[in-house]
């Protein structure tokens, strides 16, 4: 009785034994005994990992057609547009065609892009230039353009005389990618310089055709081809319009993207040439 009357009891009990810090070796063993069961529900874990990926292709399905269909075309033709053929020219091709074709320009550098020029005059009577004044543009990394974009829009010179363009305004060719890019990797669009945002397209009497203001379009509106109309018509929106669907028709570019496509884009045409690409995406 004399020993029971001075043990301790419930928690004054396990405090005098965590006092001589026996309570803690006690509870390990009884600890490790639960590990193996947390490892046991790893696996389940991990099963379900599979089936999480499993969800991903079908994630893949429902927006593929969605974004692609019905603005996208794979043309038998596609490796003998210009498009094409000028995507796949190595830096040194595209400048050999480029002093050919006797297009003024200065080689440049520039993360992200392939082939990195500076205009440095009028492609075959029209001017590419964004905004700001000459000098400012002279040393501007916004005025590099890949060798490979130039060709095209050398191209569609033939189609902007016609409409008595000599000067195209644009809002964009390149940005800076991110500064984690690798300096030698080439970058999509505006990051490769790959693409031009044509915002207003001016004719030598100083009338002008603007995108923002003539287009006359609508988001998910069809932009080139049958039915396919500026609403409400005028005359500016009309001619915009077959400016537009005649370098469509001509696969200078891979993308042609327009107000129809998007808010952001309510502004501008985005033409773009994308290396290795067999298909066509006109919005």
């Amino acid at each position: 009785m004399d020993a029971a009357r001075h043990r301790p009891s419930g928690k004054r009990h396990h405090k005098s034994l965590r006092k001589h810090g026996i309570s803690h070796r006690k509870k390990s063993p009884s600890h490790r005994k639960k590990s193996p069961s947390h490892r046991k529900k790893s696996p389940s874990h991990r099963k379900k990992s599979p089936s999480h990926r499993k969800k991903s292709p079908s994630h893949r399905k429902k927006s593929q057609p969605q974004l692609l269909s019905p603005y996208l075309e794979f043309p038998k033709d596609a490796t003998s547009t210009p498009a094409y053929r000028y995507g796949m020219l190595s830096r040194a091709a595209c400048e050999t065609e480029l002093a050919a074709r006797q297009i003024p320009f200065r080689r440049e550098t520039a993360r992200g892009v392939t082939a990195p020029v500076r205009l440095t005059g009028p492609v075959h009577g029209v001017v590419f230039r964004g905004s700001g004044t000459e000098s400012d543009r002279a040393d501007s990394p916004h005025e590099i353009v890949d060798c490979r974009l130039v060709l095209a829009l050398d191209d569609s010179t033939g189609i902007l005389r016609k409409h008595d363009i000599v000067e195209v305004r644009h809002l964009s060719i390149y940005r800076f990618p991110a500064k984690s890019w690798p300096r030698h990797k080439p970058a999509p669009r505006h990051m490769g310089a790959v693409a031009i945002d044509a915002s207003r397209f001016i004719k030598r009497d100083g009338r002008f055709l603007d995108v923002d203001q003539d287009f006359h379009g609508a988001i998910d509106s069809k932009t080139c081809g049958e039915f396919a109309r500026p609403r409400p018509p005028s005359e500016k929106a009309t001619e915009l319009r077959e400016l537009l669907c005649e370098l469509v028709a001509h696969r200078f570019f891979n993308v042609v993207l327009t107000p129809n496509y998007n808010a952001p884009h309510k502004n501008h045409f985005h033409l773009g040439v994308v290396a290795g690409k067999q298909w066509f995406l006109v919005h």
